[in-house]
């Protein structure tokens, strides 16, 4: 214990009541900063009661060293904390003491009567060396702090008083009282479990000199967005409530009550009501969560041997098997010491083998458990060379651990045509020999199978997921070139090969009857063949004057290239991301820049693609015949499909708007709009929804809804905070999100924008050493995320293709079940 060269007597005491607290088995945890150990000579002084007893009471110390009148603050917290401490269930109350006599701190008998102490105001120095050290020794022997916000400006040179506040506020900000909207994150901690997820209320706003975030848990920010900040504002990332085991006790910080009437809000009581229980013992929470440190992210597998994909090919998709075990796909490029074959002349142009690899947990061995014979190894660079067929997608069937069953979305060689240049693309079911980890490849049913065009890239998808009721979603890409729209709306009808278009997905994505820049549904039955589950888009019977067709597999038509879903199986939604077109800035004649996409899905529907975008932005038409030439806007709520490529309906039905779209620019651009609901797409009009994002380079990732499982055993499970979060990431990791999010589910299904958002960047770490390129990552059953990086470099497996594992090791709720206060749960 650190005690500043105390007096004989003062070290005693301290030491005395840090000892007792051990005995009394009361250390919520290891301390917050590493101190040398207590002088074993001074640990035989008679044992001191822990903080509080059996009696639950909190001290309201409100000295300050400003000069001028007590804070009008003082009255009002005490007022508030006594009322508090009054209502509530019976096992929950508590007594309330209030001075304004630092001396306390000095006094071991009347110090070590509380459960916590409540720091109202600042100003300045109020406690000299020795009453910090008792305050230092109180919260080692597993005591209580509460702050409130201008306590961040008490002992200003203190270290360890700023370790236990979390911050300190900047000299700069916006001083007067504003109504701002408060994002409430943690859904599970006492203080903010009951309150709105959007949270809107006056105070007057602090900003921090250092930003906590990692640091601490934080339980709730301030969006900055709606109101003034001021000089020294934080940007998104704004904390204002948060807490921390600290030096063997517990300390919640909250830079909201700045203001006499802040007391008298019900919801900010709750939020008070809250963290006073937690500080005092009363009530368990998890205050560990979002702290950095207390996350590891690991690497599985080893770099290939030479030539060989023994532990890795060109990652593309991953699933979780109940037993643990981690099966991953490679697309089809080999390393870059195989050949490339891109002339059409040559039967094996574009031969590529897609592997699937097995991960062990419980060996920590790789296992290449088979491999297809794909077309997808056919080069880089231009999107006439270039391509993204390959093995796409996995899934588990859901009885798995009984059948071994796996499901594969790949582009078979045997099956191109040179000569059209047209392929086959399936999804089949294959048998893997759970004892050995060995595919069977002869075990092959093919379940589906449609036609894609291999003249010009792009644009595959490929991920698949079930939902609770063994319906199998299929996502799958366009099928279509971005190089002849300028990377605007692709709806240039003219290119083609052999009177296939390559560069109109209104042939595909925009067609009601092709599988291609759809979301499929689908019901695998066990003879290898599906059924249609109620709820589709289309039943496959629908026709128009024009003789148009529908698919009935379609759930979700226009998207663009959604190479991974999820399926939420506690609620059966549908959460999916796709990649966005190429233009760098919006156009004033063709639309909006390029917006990579993230929905949430409740039900089917039409998400716009080639016509609209983001929340219903159109595109502008083409004319024939120079496609060069603009025609009218799309109309989003009434789109038609007028394309010489359609063979489908050419009405269609209504765009449903997306929750989460980015550009370079920012993260949910938005433009004025006129009387005909069309934007302006004049960037110095611009406003952004989505503050926490941006792009660039940019290629969405969508990530799993994380669902806490109580009963695991699993010692490296995330923590109940995260459940229900959605993770959104992107491919690349420099401005790109990599974030858990909230969303409405009042208006989730219907674009509504997401409600909270906080990085996952220091935990699912970025950089040429960690997870740079991110291509899919999923919970498994053990509650550990688990992650496949790309590696550096395009269609080739290297050295950096790795699958990855971020364990949690912050430990469960505190205090211990055995340290509350009255026995209390």
């Amino acid at each position: 214990m650190h005690l500043r060269g105390l007096s004989t007597r003062r070290r005693g005491w301290a030491a005395a009541v840090a000892a007792g607290a051990v005995a009394a088995g009361l250390m919520s945890g290891p301390p917050a900063s590493a101190r040398p150990a207590p002088d074993p000579s001074l640990t035989t002084m008679s044992i001191k009661s822990p903080p509080g007893g059996a009696n639950v009471r909190v001290l309201i110390f409100y000295g300050s060293a400003a000069a001028g009148d007590e804070s009008p603050l003082v009255n009002a917290g005490i007022e508030a904390i006594e009322k508090i401490g009054l209502t509530g269930p019976v096992n929950q109350r508590f007594k309330v003491e209030a001075t304004d006599d630092a001396s306390v701190f000095t006094d071991e008998a009347k110090l070590g009567r509380y459960n916590a102490i409540v720091f109202p105001t600042g100003g300045g120095d109020v406690l000299d060396p020795e009453q910090e050290a008792g305050l230092e020794a109180y919260m080692e022997a597993g005591g209580g702090f509460v702050g409130l916000h201008d306590a961040a400006r008490a002992e200003p040179y203190s270290e360890w008083f700023t370790g236990l506040i979390g911050a300190r506020p900047a000299a700069s900000g916006p001083g007067t009282v504003q109504r701002a909207t408060v994002e409430v994150g943690d859904r599970s901690h006492p203080a903010t479990k009951d309150l709105p997820v959007q949270w809107k209320r006056p105070d007057r706003w602090l900003n921090w000199t250092k930003n906590p975030t990692g640091t601490v848990h934080t339980v709730a920010r301030v969006r900055e967005s709606t109101y003034r900040p001021g000089a020294g504002s934080g940007g998104w990332d704004h904390p204002v409530s948060w807490c921390r085991d600290y030096d063997g006790g517990r300390s919640f910080y909250t830079g909201m009550g700045g203001t006499v009437s802040s007391y008298d809000e019900t919801d900010f009581r709750t939020h008070l009501r809250g963290a006073l229980l937690w500080t005092t013992r009363l009530v368990q929470a998890d205050c560990t969560a979002t702290i950095t440190g207390n996350y590891t992210a690991e690497r599985l597998t080893r770099p290939n041997q030479p030539g060989q994909n023994d532990q890795i090919g060109e990652p593309h998709g991953l699933v979780t098997a109940p037993d643990g075990r981690v099966l991953y796909i490679g697309r089809g490029g080999a390393d870059s010491s195989q050949p490339v074959i891109t002339d059409w002349n040559n039967p094996d142009i574009g031969k590529g083998k897609g592997e699937i690899h097995v991960y062990d947990p419980k060996t920590g061995q790789v296992t290449l458990a088979g491999a297809l014979t794909v077309f997808g190894n056919k080069g880089g660079g231009d999107e006439l060379v270039k391509v993204e067929e390959g093995l796409l997608g996995i899934e588990l069937d859901p009885r798995f651990q009984e059948n071994g069953w796996v499901y594969l979305h790949y582009t078979p060689h045997s099956r191109i045509d040179r000569d059209t240049r047209m392929a086959e693309r399936r999804v089949s079911r294959f048998t893997l020999d759970l004892a050995t980890n060995k595919l069977d490849l002869s075990s092959e049913k093919v379940l589906l199978k449609w036609p894609v065009q291999i003249h010009s890239c792009c644009h595959a998808g490929g991920g698949m997921a079930w939902d609770s009721k063994g319906n199998l979603y299929i996502a799958t890409g366009d099928n279509n070139s971005s190089r002849f729209s300028d990377g605007y709306s692709g709806n240039n009808p003219e290119p083609n090969y052999k009177g296939v278009s390559f560069a109109d997905a209104r042939r595909t994505a925009g067609n009601t009857n092709n599988l291609n820049g759809k979301i499929l549904r689908i019901h695998p039955e066990p003879d290898g063949t599906y059924t249609l589950p109620e709820g589709n888009l289309f039943t496959g019977r629908e026709t128009d004057e024009g003789g148009g067709r529908t698919r009935g597999e379609i759930y979700v038509m226009g998207v663009r290239n959604p190479a991974r879903i999820f399926v939420d199986k506690s609620t059966d939604i549908l959460y999916a991301g796709w990649v966005g077109p190429d233009a760098g800035a919006p156009s004033t004649t063709w639309g909006p820049a390029k917006y990579d996409t993230f929905a949430v899905i409740t039900q089917a529907g039409n998400r716009g693609w080639p016509y609209c975008m983001g929340n219903k932005q159109p595109y502008r038409d083409r004319n024939l015949p120079d496609p060069s030439k603009p025609l009218g806007w799309y109309d989003c709520d009434h789109p038609k499909n007028e394309s010489p490529n359609n063979d489908g309906l050419v009405d269609l039905p209504p765009v449903t708007g997306n929750n989460i779209w980015y550009s370079p620019q920012g993260g949910a651009p938005d433009f004025p709009r006129d009387a005909n609901g069309v934007p302006s797409y004049k960037q110095e009009e611009s406003r952004y929804l989505l503050p926490w994002l941006k792009g660039g380079g940019q290629a969405a990732m969508n990530g799993p809804v994380y669902r806490y499982d109580a009963t695991s055993t699993s010692a490296t499970k995330w923590p109940a905070y995260w459940d229900g979060k959605w993770f959104v990431g992107d491919f690349y990791d420099a401005d790109q999100p990599r974030n858990a999010v909230i969303t409405d589910p009042k208006t989730h299904g219907d674009g509504g924008l997401p409600v909270h958002s906080e990085s996952l960047k220091k935990i699912v770490p970025t950089g040429n050493d960690g997870i740079k390129n991110l291509m899919d990552w999923k919970f498994g059953p053990d509650g550990a995320l688990y992650v496949l990086d790309y590696g550096r470099g395009f269609f080739t497996s290297d050295a950096k293709s790795a699958l990855w594992r971020v364990t949690y090791s912050g430990g469960g709720a505190t205090p211990a079940a055995d340290q509350l206060a009255r026995g209390a749960r």
